[in-house]
């Protein structure tokens, strides 16, 4: 039999592969239910994600995966319009004519970031062609000193620099190139007339992980059951012991699979991660009104969260009831934050007060309802030599024969955190566990333009 220790996305998407490859299985999850951070809500119709998600057009194995499962109809392409709010106004940013149009880049501002995320680069005057493609040579270039010198000042300043602010906070200077130079390649296929196209299931993300929790078997998949120690003989993992509802089990297993946070990993086996996360407050608001006519907000001025998402601007309303839904989210670098800090009602509170700065006709009478989910950990910095410090999927050298690791700290979730990257994860240590030292598979992205804010993944 073999282990997976958490039943996020990787944990089943690694689950399901074993399982198609003939091999027993059994999930793990210390919850009381699967799949992570693609926990829901209800609404008056289809559930919501407690935190935003959406898919890009680079993201191939989920699709995949869920044609497999029979869910290939379920997945939606829909407009993602996003827009930058500065100084009191909305500005859309999703078409050519509308960046021109952004008053606070000059034209040669905007050619420079219209080069860059073209993957041109065009110092000193002679235009060079896929300058970006090897991130791996700027994984130790400071995100700062590379806009600047890949861009301009201007670039810098009233773009880019307020989104790392909201996206990182104090420890944006500690993010590399690289990051941002995937990000834009994983965000890269858009409609140069309409803007990016992003992808949404009918009826949720929750259908995916359904999907995977009813292949796998609902008899293998355990909830609240939190694995506390894997015995190791002769260099070699033996067995696992869950603590359960029941009492304690101890399970023979050949090998297992940890598709947890890097902190789990270190629990049961002594390895050590040096992988900083962030954590995030993100709270779901159902109105009666919509707040704006955008999906994803981009936040210049001072904000109490770092961007506004108005998911039904995305997915129909009439899909949730006719509710409007409206996420509000703020990244976390440290719990000493006041954000992290505040209990529900603070929370909401200041969201509020957030939103009603920003537009002064918003009606706090149209707020039906406010959930909040806060995450220590929804995402890594990417800081600089950050693939120096990824968790190989096979600690077989490392740890004992037979351990194996899908978690967020994996090589799949380079250079942007993603459900298609928890996927590939899961699936490179089951094509391991199943064929021996094998490649298994790797992240896919495209290049193209892409729109920086936060990939709701």
């Amino acid at each position: 039999m073999i282990g997976i220790v958490g039943g996020g996305i990787s944990g089943l998407a690694a689950a399901y592969r074993l399982q198609t490859a003939g091999h027993e299985v059994r999930v793990f999850e210390a919850s009381g239910d699967v799949g992570g951070l693609a926990a829901t809500y209800e609404t008056r119709g289809d559930r919501i994600e407690a935190f935003y998600h959406h898919l890009s057009k680079s993201e191939e194995t989920i699709v995949d995966l869920a044609e497999e499962l029979g869910l290939g109809d379920a997945v939606e392409w829909r407009l993602g319009k996003n827009a930058y709010y500065v100084d009191g106004t909305v500005h859309p940013m999703d078409t050519p004519w509308e960046i021109l149009a952004y008053p606070h880049l000059s034209l040669y501002d905007t050619f420079r970031l219209g080069m860059l995320t073209l993957d041109i680069d065009v110092r000193g005057g002679v235009p060079t062609f896929d300058s970006y493609e090897d991130l791996r040579d700027y994984e130790d270039v400071p995100i700062t000193e590379f806009l600047l010198d890949h861009t301009t000042r201007g670039v810098y300043e009233n773009f880019f620099e307020p989104l790392l602010e909201a996206k990182f906070g104090s420890r944006r200077d500690d993010v590399s190139a690289a990051w941002l130079l995937g990000r834009i390649k994983f965000r890269g296929e858009r409609d140069l007339l309409r803007g990016e196209f992003l992808g949404y299931f009918e009826g949720g993300f929750h259908r995916l992980v359904d999907a995977l929790v009813a292949a796998v078997g609902r008899e293998n998949v355990v909830t609240d059951a939190r694995v506390t120690d894997l015995a190791i003989e002769n260099g070699a993992v033996e067995s696992l012991t869950a603590e359960t509802d029941t009492g304690t089990e101890t399970h023979a297993v050949d090998d297992v699979v940890v598709a947890a946070m890097p902190n789990v990993l270190e629990d049961l086996t002594g390895y050590a991660c040096e992988i900083d996360f962030q954590g995030t407050v993100c709270s779901v608001l159902s109105l009666s009104e919509p707040v704006m006519d955008t999906y994803w907000l981009n936040i210049a001025d001072e904000a109490p969260f770092g961007a506004l998402i108005e998911h039904t601007n995305f997915v129909p309303p009439e899909r949730y009831g006719d509710e409007h839904l409206l996420y509000a989210v703020s990244y976390v670098q440290d719990p000493e934050e006041p954000i992290w800090r505040m209990d529900d009602a603070a929370v909401e509170e200041t969201w509020l007060m957030g939103i009603e700065d920003l537009f002064p006709d918003f009606d706090r009478g149209s707020v039906n309802w406010v959930k909040t989910a806060r995450n220590p950990r929804t995402a890594p910095v990417y800081e600089r030599g950050y693939l120096d410090m990824v968790v190989p999927y096979d600690l077989g050298d490392a740890v004992a024969e037979g351990v194996y690791y899908a978690g967020m700290a994996s090589r799949a979730q380079y250079p942007e955190r993603s459900l298609n990257g928890g996927i590939l994860a899961g699936f490179a240590c089951a094509d391991r566990i199943a064929e021996g030292d094998g490649p298994g598979p790797r992240p896919r992205t495209s290049d193209g333009v892409g729109a920086v804010g936060d990939g709701g993944r």
